[in-house]
């Protein structure tokens, strides 16, 4: 991809384009306050960015998984497609896949538009829990069961918009990521491709595994609260980006006020008016405020996504002030704080006796049953892709000095981590479940025979957390993962986005209490062997 000089517009300092400072460093604190780990946060007005700042080992152009940021993406190439002529709103869904519909005529299915996929009142109950392991997705949604006559319920199922990718794919005969290329992505000045997570058959998931960085989250948002205008030039129609963030539905069904106020086309209404959000799961955040000509991004591994709201929204709109020449505070902004390092450990004498020792560890049949088998990346990495990692095996550890790599199996996949020992961070490339991943990991001993190893895939939005027992004179070895934030806490996110699917307070209420005690299934102990 050839480079581009589109850089973003800096703001000499905040208050030059009415950004207040003070305020700034009064959201920073809030977010710490509320608990909220905090990967990057950018703020821009009038085009430019006013502020920006990232936690160690996150940057400016790291890329993150987007959730359901992945949604308005895919919105907009459904908007390009749209001015293209190549389908409409009104086209059926069915139409697109006549080798789907089913000899008994299905009248909700002949019912069912794009518009019903893009506003989320399609009115089929797919599982948030569906497993995605499933090689067709497309066949997963058409066999799963009506909720509703298309049209007459809102609920929030992210296949739907995996359909409009599949469709796009129909129409376009393209890949979502090649069709946005030179519509969307260079047009922003991206200087890479974006990886996009796909099934079995190349489709891009569409509601989820879009990777972007801060930057590219910035670029995207602004150009939407632009009106589709970047750097001067039209770049997504501007009937159409003016119609996706409109308010189509006004009954959404969610408990927060902030997500009842609206939707649009895979665009969220706020509670401050005439502004729209892309949102993505663990606090993935692109706001525009476009009475205030103002942006707000940031990525967060915080799975209240309303508690992540709710603090940046006790500071807007006073975050906007007049603008001014003069800089109150002589250039001091308050700086994110990096993430938790594992601090630097006594060395250990198993150290030497582990030298070649392979550990072969015992398969989860629980775990394999339902599709979760134990994996190095932690749990919301994995839970809605088609090539699912997992059954960690063959692990050798190797030590030497202040480092020390680990090298495991995962199915197909052979990797090895760098971790430093000293309490600062190596960094590894791996390949896991179809998708690559910058690893940042540590090692220590928390006593003589337990080693602890965290390993942060950046790409991802959580750290996984693993300790070793080692009894090298029994040659057993016990495995304990956890993940940081918590798995109990993802289950309780995942639960809470599933409710919108369940048809009874029972089944919800269900629901929510196996969510919140996903860590008891998910991160069971694992038993080994060490192989001399």
């Amino acid at each position: 991809m050839p480079q581009t000089d589109k850089k973003l517009e800096r703001a000499v300092f905040p208050e030059q384009v009415g950004i207040d400072s003070k305020e700034i460093e009064a959201l920073i604190n809030d977010y710490y306050e509320s608990g909220i780990e905090l990967h990057s946060l950018m703020l821009l007005r009038h085009g430019k960015v006013a502020f920006e700042g990232y936690a160690a080992p996150y940057g400016r152009d790291v890329p993150q998984t987007m959730y359901s940021v992945s949604k308005s993406v895919t919105s907009v190439a459904m908007g390009f497609a749209i001015a293209e002529g190549l389908l409409s709103l009104d086209s059926k869904v069915i139409d697109f896949f006549p080798e789907y519909r089913p000899a008994k005529r299905d009248e909700y299915l002949e019912q069912l538009t794009v518009y019903h996929l893009m506003t989320m009142t399609a009115g089929k109950q797919v599982s948030a829990l569906a497993d995605k392991s499933e090689k067709d997705w497309i066949r997963q949604f058409f066999r799963s069961k009506w909720a509703a006559q298309p049209g007459k319920k809102w609920a929030y199922i992210s296949e739907n918009t995996y359909m409009c990718s599949a469709i796009l794919h129909r129409a376009t005969g393209m890949g979502l990521v090649d069709y946005l290329m030179p519509r969307l992505f260079e047009p922003l000045g991206f200087t890479r491709r974006p990886e996009w997570e796909t099934d079995s058959m190349g489709i891009e998931a569409g509601g989820w595994g879009l990777r972007l960085s801060p930057d590219e989250l910035a670029r995207f948002t602004l150009c939407v609260q632009q009106g589709g205008v970047f750097a001067g030039k039209q770049v997504i129609p501007a009937d159409y980006i003016a119609d996706a963030t409109s308010n189509h539905v006004k009954a959404v069904s969610f408990e927060d006020p902030d997500q009842s106020r609206g939707y649009g086309y895979f665009f969220w209404q706020s509670v401050m008016k005439n502004t729209v959000r892309c949102d993505g799961m663990f606090s993935q955040f692109g706001v525009a405020f476009r009475d205030f000509d103002a942006c707000l991004v940031c990525t967060c591994s915080e799975i209240s996504e309303k508690k992540t709201r709710d603090c940046f929204f006790r500071h807007f709109p006073k975050m906007f002030i007049e603008e001014s020449d003069k800089n109150p505070v002589d250039g001091v902004y308050p700086k994110l704080l990096p993430l938790e390092s594992l601090p630097a450990g006594e060395h250990c004498i198993i150290e030497g006796l582990m030298k070649s020792k392979v550990i072969r560890t015992e398969k989860n049949a629980v775990l394999n049953a339902v599709g979760f088998p134990v994996s190095m990346l932690p749990l919301p990495a994995v839970y809605m892709s088609y090539e699912r990692s997992g059954n960690i095996d063959n692990i050798v550890l190797d030590f030497n000095g202040d480092e020390m790599t680990m090298v495991w199996d995962e199915g197909k996949d052979h990797n090895k981590i760098l971790c430093g020992m000293d309490g600062k961070p190596r960094t590894s490339k791996i390949h896991l479940g179809g998708m690559d991943y910058t690893a940042v990991s540590y090692a220590a001993w928390k006593n003589f025979e337990t080693l602890e190893i965290r390993m942060r895939p950046l790409e991802a939005v959580s750290e996984r957390r693993i300790l070793i027992n080692l009894n090298v004179l029994k040659g057993k070895a016990e495995i304990i993962p956890s993940s940081m934030p918590p798995i109990s806490a993802m289950g309780r996110g995942i639960g809470e986005i599933m409710r919108g699917s369940i048809p009874t307070d029972t089944l919800k209420g269900a629901t929510a209490d196996l969510m919140s005690h996903l860590d008891l299934i998910v991160d069971s102990k694992i038993k080994g062997k060490i192989k001399f």
